[in-house]
């Protein structure tokens, strides 16, 4: 019996050079792949994962050691190593038939015509887009272009796929779906996989193994990790696997003590006693809610008042959302979750006045919300700064604007006391786009902060980052959001960092007529990490309510209330039990509109 392994990594380095400078990017990367199987490889943002995939796949030399294919070193690409990147460079001219058959056509040239179409259309269909076989790329979601560069590799019948974060630039439905696709794949096909991942969820969903990527510089293999549940894996039911839990506990553990977040050095420095121009209170408030809102109503610091947003098309008006009904306390953290398309954005976007409200209302600190202004901070998942200027530059443009009657040195202040607190305090004075995008959205955070507002709205402030580097900024938004208590609103798609920030977590129901489809209590201890979240009995039940009510809402679909108070009833269940080994607060659910 052969056991040599399929593909072989031994004391593999890559270095890079520029003028009389060498920068190590790995170093010693030993790794088997055995025929067959399937290995995620999960490592943080510049580690070098992708110029690891490219070593594998020969479109790059190593500095040093060398990759074995089948008893042999290669030398270059081949046909049997078959890349998807997360990029799909596709064709634009090209149908997907098209894109595929270039490849099979240039490759597979031992095969006839007929046989060549014929599988051609196999991994056409394999991928699920048979329907869509004559479109070209343009007309295509993100997801669908994803799956023609998988099929496209595929049908190319390589014996090993490699894959360098195919996924990350998805929305988490179409993340999920192709997930399960690539599950299936596996499975039917019994390819060979490397899969590179920054996603330890996708990591343990897919693989039979689990490696770690240790920090950049000199980045190399960490631990592994066994995965040793049963296929088909469900990523609902693992939501109650201990296998799982234990599992998942254990590699973001490992994870984080590869590269804890670096002591914010601070100066002591104090903010001081400046009143920013945003708590002068001017009321735009219609003579009509102007009465109702004067009372007195602690819950109603911010208010969505049937609120709607409608768009003219050429078909006919388009209601995007409708009737979105929701009140937050002063100081409290909201998060809003549900699928691409059901307005999350639009929601956030009226709140800051970005984007006029079509009906209803939404007011905030008792203003009717009509324009866009400093009260409300808004932190996009782009970081949107001036790149010609300093990250002390950038939030001065804001500091100047709210405080024009503070002292130089008071501002100054203020500027410093936030970007050390999201510890930028050594690189202030460097240009925005010599940051990093970690980075730069710390900037784009204290910026946000300092401007003392009324209300802190986050459009997916961390979308565009690996998950290591996510977790780290969600850290920094914590700290600094404890010490200002300001009343916040974060739209994400993103389960786990729903739970994480918030005391409510608002799930909306698909678009278009989107409105509030349930709200969640999250009765978990402040302040809250992620190491300590892992170890409450309590946190799976949170995150199994959200994956079921996402579930609920996959495809378009419109689950009935009776559904919806199923799923909360199931959690509430899952509490009660946790209860006498964690005694907590009895949670509050709020099904439906409030």
């Amino acid at each position: 019996m052969n056991t040599e392994p399929l593909l072989e990594v031994s004391a593999l380095d890559k270095d890079y050079s520029q003028g009389s400078t060498t920068n190590s990017v790995l170093k010693g990367i030993n790794l088997k792949v055995d025929d067959g199987e399937f290995v995620a490889i999960v490592g943080f943002s510049g580690a070098g994962k992708t110029t690891l995939i490219s070593l594998l796949a020969g479109l790059e030399t190593p500095s040093a050691g060398g990759v074995i294919f089948k008893g042999k070193e290669i030398s270059g690409p081949s046909p049997e190593r078959g890349v998807v990147f997360q990029s799909y460079s596709l064709l634009p001219w090209l149908s997907v038939e098209g894109n595929v058959a270039l490849s099979v056509n240039a490759v597979c040239t031992n095969l006839s015509k007929k046989e060549r179409q014929q599988q051609i259309d196999k991994y056409i269909e394999l991928v699920g887009l048979s329907h869509a076989k004559s479109r070209k790329p343009a007309e295509l979601s993100g997801g669908m272009r994803q799956r023609v560069s998988v099929a496209r590799a595929l049908a190319m019948q390589p014996q090993v796929l490699l894959m360098d974060e195919p996924l990350s630039a998805l929305d988490a439905l179409s993340r999920a779906r192709l997930q399960d696709e690539f599950a299936e794949i596996s499975q039917k096909e019994k390819s060979t996989i490397v899969l590179v991942t920054n996603d330890v969820d996708e990591a343990i969903l897919l693989a039979d193994r689990v490696i770690t990527l240790t920090p950049a510089p000199s980045a190399t293999l960490g631990r592994e990790f066994k995965v040793d549940i049963p296929r088909p894996r469900d990523r609902t039911n693992l939501n109650n696997d201990p296998t799982f839990i234990a599992l998942r506990s254990e590699i973001t553990r490992y994870l984080l003590s590869l590269k804890e977040s670096a002591e914010i050095e601070t100066s002591g420095r104090q903010l001081p006693n400046v009143i920013p121009i945003t708590q002068n209170k001017v009321s735009t408030l219609p003579k009509t809610v102007s009465a109702e809102i004067n009372a007195p109503q602690s819950d109603r610091y911010l208010e969505y008042s049937n609120t709607s947003k409608t768009y003219p098309t050429p078909e006919g008006p388009l209601t995007v959302v409708d009737g979105f009904d929701l009140q937050l306390h002063k100081g409290e953290f909201v998060s809003l979750i549900g699928h691409s398309g059901c307005g999350k954005s639009t929601v956030l976007s009226m709140t800051a006045g970005l984007n006029p409200i079509s009906d209803g209302s939404i007011i905030v600190d008792g203003l009717h919300v009509k324009n866009a202004g400093p009260d409300r901070a808004v932190v996009f998942q782009a970081p949107s700064l001036m790149p010609w200027l300093t990250a002390y530059q950038n939030v001065a443009l804001g500091v100047e604007k709210v405080y024009p009657k503070a002292s130089k040195a008071e501002r100054r202040d203020i500027i410093e006391f936030y970007l050390e607190r999201v510890g930028l305090s050594d690189a202030m004075n460097r240009s925005a786009r010599d940051l990093s995008n970690g980075m730069q959205q710390r900037v784009g955070i204290a910026r946000a902060f300092a401007l003392s507002p009324k209300l802190l709205l986050l459009d997916e402030p961390f979308g565009m980052l690996d998950s290591l580097t996510r977790w780290e900024l969600q850290d920094v938004l914590m700290d600094v959001w404890a010490k200002t208590k300001v009343t916040t609103v974060c739209v994400t798609h993103d389960v786990d960092e729903a739970i994480l920030l918030a005391d409510r977590v608002v799930m909306m129901s698909n678009g278009p007529n989107a409105r509030v489809g349930n709200i969640m209590k999250v009765d978990l201890p402040r302040p809250r990490s992620r190491d300590a979240l892992l170890s409450h009995p309590d946190y799976y039940a949170y995150r199994e309510e959200l994956l079921d009510f996402l579930e609920a809402y996959e495809g378009g679909a419109n689950p009935d209330q009776s559904l919806l108070d199923s799923i909360a009833a199931k959690r509430k269940h899952r509490l009660k039990s946790n209860s006498s080994e964690y005694p907590l607060e009895e949670s509050t659910v709020v099904v439906g509109q409030q």
